[in-house]
């Protein structure tokens, strides 16, 4: 198998790889970099959770040069959830780099995404009309993207969105390369591909899961009259750190999660009622260990990607295979093994023999826990939880350790430019160029990363800089 070392890329992504917790390329992984960076076209065949999305960030990471103000790759994807998922991946991934990424989707002002697109963007990761939208108005020039992914095209077709990448595609004069993934390759996606790209490699990736070694995989049969109680008994005696719980409706969800919440146990929900300001609200509190157990819907989850999450319930088994192997691969990430457990009823069998089918091997029946593993196993749970949780000692992982945001008391009202900021900051006895990343400039403040383990020196030394001859304030920047 290839290793990223052996990649030729570049020592910060590298590096941020090391900081992302990335070991050893999936399968997915090592098929299509090494081509993505020979500059071929690509069709991938490829289900989700096969970790196809670094497949296509690393390269496109690696291609992309920072120090270029132009947008030069574009990501289409079928939902705003990923739309932002894939936007934060490559932001990872790409943030030593100094590669900015936006997303742009419906549903959001057109107001908040222009301020974003006017500022130094390299990738956007957007949703396909709201792309064509800011095209159509001036907002966005595709004239110097070179590199698209169509990312999920058999799901844009069942969205009917595959007209609106149509015209997409007919607005990019200067595309080099173009690679779509899918999980199955219809007609229509293949016509797609026969028009815009150039004698394209065909590669089709096997493994279901990517991370499958690292996920124990269980059932238990249940009566429905139990299934609540049966919950509880697996939450209490196998959970480990985090667990998320799938429910096929947003009514069960709701109801679920109420329940739980009985029970004393730090829960959340996620669901396609909710606000999307509150879904990544929610998202931020569990990434940050806020509460310890998450049920949710499978277009709520789509894209989470935590490391902390060690336990999969099924609660109830999904009626797509797909959804089975996406479900499962929330767990066994990072350093950490999982376990996913499905509750499956007289009503569910034929399903989870399809799923079994589909999977390409018998999952092991779990018996059920006595008593007595029930009330230690709860005794350990509720503990950890008030030690963690109820207390609020939230546990944050900086992704990269060597990096610290700064908050300036200076935007775009006091006609602030990027150049302005990395002017002063690069004049700074303690600082170069090079110890400057991204620079993210807001209406009435900015923000900046500084690199290179440099930040916290420079909050000790200076608590206000001059730019373009005015005082500013520098601290911190708070979560945002």
């Amino acid at each position: 198998m290839n290793k990223f070392e052996n990649m030729n890329l570049v020592p910060e992504i590298l590096k941020a790889l090391k900081n992302l917790d990335f070991e050893e390329p999936s399968e997915v992984q090592g098929e299509v970099i090494p081509k993505f960076l020979e500059g071929k076209d690509l069709v991938v065949k490829s289900q989700t959770a096969s970790g196809k999305t670094a497949s296509f960030a690393i390269p496109l990471c690696q291609l992309i040069d920072s120090n270029e103000n132009k947008l030069k790759g574009l990501v289409l994807v079928p939902t705003r959830e990923l739309a932002l998922q894939v936007k934060e991946d490559i932001s990872n991934i790409g943030r030593l780099k100094k590669i900015r990424v936006a997303a742009v989707f419906g549903k959001q002002s057109f107001k908040e995404q222009l301020s974003e697109l006017k500022q130094r963007v390299h990738i956007i990761s957007a949703t396909p009309g709201r792309v064509l939208d800011h095209i159509e108005r001036g907002n966005l020039n595709p004239a110097f993207i070179e590199y698209v992914v169509i990312d999920e095209a058999d799901k844009m077709l069942n969205m009917g969105f595959v007209d609106q990448i149509d015209k997409v595609l007919k607005k990019l004069p200067n595309l080099k390369n173009t690679y779509l993934f899918s999980a199955t390759i219809p007609k229509e996606i293949e016509k797609l591909y026969i028009r815009y790209m150039k004698e394209p490699e065909i590669i089709s990736v096997k493994s279901k899961v990517f991370n499958r070694d690292k996920i124990k995989e269980k059932y238990i049969a249940v009566d429905n009259d139990d299934k609540f109680k049966l919950l509880l008994k697996l939450l209490y005696v196998y959970t480990e750190e985090s667990a998320i719980i799938f429910c096929n409706t947003k009514e069960a969800v709701k109801n679920l999660y109420y329940n739980l919440k009985r029970e004393k146990i730090k829960v959340n929900q996620l669901h396609g009622d909710m606000e999307q300001k509150e879904r990544l609200k929610i998202m931020e509190s569990f990434k940050n260990r806020g509460f310890k157990v998450l049920v949710a819907t499978d277009i709520a989850a789509r894209g989470i990607h935590i490391s902390h999450i060690t336990n999969v319930f099924n609660y109830d088994v999904p009626m797509e295979k797909e959804s089975y192997v996406h479900r499962i691969g929330r767990s066994g990430r990072g350093q950490r093994q999982g376990l996913a457990i499905s509750l499956v009823n007289s009503r569910d069998r034929k399903f989870f023999k399809d799923i079994e089918e589909y999977v390409g091997y018998k999952i092991e029946k779990l018996d059920i826990p006595s008593y007595e593993k029930m009330i230690e196993g709860r005794k350990k749970f509720l503990e950890n939880q008030k030690s963690l949780y109820e207390n609020n000692i939230t546990i944050k992982k900086e992704i990269h350790g060597e990096l610290t945001k700064i908050h300036l008391t200076a935007g775009k009202k006091k006609k602030i430019r990027n150049i302005d900021i990395l002017g002063a900051l690069s004049n700074l006895e303690i600082l170069t160029a090079e110890d400057i990343g991204i620079i993210d400039i807001q209406e009435g403040h900015s923000y900046v990363d500084i690199l290179n383990g440099k930040g916290k020196n420079l909050l000790n030394k200076y608590k206000e800089i001059k730019i373009k001859g005015k005082n500013v304030k520098i601290s911190l920047a708070k979560d945002r």
